[in-house]
């Protein structure tokens, strides 16, 4: 499956963004999407992710209550909505695919062969 992200840019602390990864390839709705970023010189870290069918989500604890994750496989598409933001929330954003069953497992990484290009987000304070 291949996977493009969409939707980063700058903005002020306390605005929003919508991030949008878009799959192509194989059957969308059998993966698992997660949302991961990486900040400079650091690792790859988990942001949120969407079951297969949508109907559940896991989120990181430094995103809860601000992110949203969302996913419409009709249009393979999973959005990423992110409201007040910080400036610790600055870093590339990535989204994976992976098939994964358990979805409280599915916060690393090495979970998700499939991989989009990044999108920057950049926060200023």
């Amino acid at each position: 499956v291949q996977l493009q992200a969409s939707g980063g840019g700058l903005v002020q602390a306390g605005g929003s963004l919508r991030l949008s990864c878009e799959a192509s390839g194989r059957t969308f709705s059998n993966y698992v999407v997660g949302w991961f970023r990486q900040a400079p010189g650091k690792e790859r870290e988990f942001v949120a992710a969407s079951r297969q069918r949508g109907s559940t989500a896991l989120y990181a604890d430094s995103v809860k209550g601000r992110f949203t994750i969302s996913r419409d496989n009709a249009k393979n598409t999973v959005n990423l909505q992110m409201n007040s933001l910080k400036p610790e929330d600055t870093a590339v954003y990535f989204c994976g695919a992976g098939q994964g069953v358990i979805l409280s497992r599915m916060g690393f990484p090495d979970r998700y062969p499939y991989w989009g290009q990044g999108t920057l987000v950049t926060v200023s304070s």
